[in-house]
């Protein structure tokens, strides 16, 4: 049984026993004025313990809302834990088959052909780059980044190259394919502003320019 399956197990264990106990609370507090009828004397004031009943009653009633409410509420936290296992799932998949197409590279032609011009080593590059963003694109949807540093991000990202090129060649799918979800549509519109105002600040860094050559036999290092 996967990790993702235990939790989801133990999330229900939570939610039962959370009912459970809400029910034996609010059965306790339902009894409780027969307990009293039963333990008490004979010649005890029955209206007043009517009127006893009738508060406990009215007691239960707040109780039986406040029990469906956090029913509800565990129900909804179950389903969105459910989801974020499943997504978590289908990602892991997804990266794993990415992995290996890195690997061994005659797999790249069993994905969708670029969609502008590149070399194989390129496109390696842009498919590593691809990754990257879907991490960060999670890391934004589940509020684990803000706007601000997600803005920053992009401004690095987009110094290079081979961001550029990826999202030259991404950036259609992002926009047009982000789902309901208002933080994905964000995160789309986020990377495209960013992109759009590094290519205007400038060209970008090049793969040949990100580091210093090593100097050859009997040269001295560079200043």
């Amino acid at each position: 049984m996967g990790e993702d399956a235990v939790r989801a197990r133990m999330s229900v264990g939570r939610i039962v026993w959370i009912a459970v106990a809400v029910a034996a609370a609010l059965g306790i507090v339902l009894m409780t004025p027969f307990l009293l009828m039963a333990v008490g004397p004979k010649d005890a004031d029955w209206a007043k313990l009517s009127q006893i009943s009738q508060a406990y009653g009215a007691l239960s009633v707040i109780l039986s809302a406040v029990a469906l409410a956090g029913v509800a509420a565990s129900l909804a936290y179950q389903a969105r834990q459910t989801r974020i296992a499943t997504e978590e799932t289908t990602w892991t998949a997804h990266r794993e088959l990415l992995l290996l197409s890195l690997a061994k590279p005659e797999f790249l032609t069993c994905w969708e052909p670029p969609s502008v011009p590149v070399t194989l080593d390129e496109w390696r590059r842009i498919v590593y780059t691809n990754l990257i963003l879907q991490d960060w694109e999670k890391t934004y949807t589940f509020g684990l980044m803000t706007d601000a540093q997600l803005t920053r991000t992009f401004e690095l990202h987009f110094q290079g190259q081979t961001a550029r090129d990826h999202w030259r060649n991404s950036r259609e799918n992002y926009l047009r394919y982000a789902d309901a979800n208002r933080r994905t549509q964000q995160f789309a519109r986020v990377a495209d502003r960013s992109y759009d105002a590094a290519v205007a600040a400038g060209p970008a860094v090049s793969v040949g320019g990100y580091f210093v050559q090593p100097p050859m036999p009997g040269q001295p290092p560079p200043a």
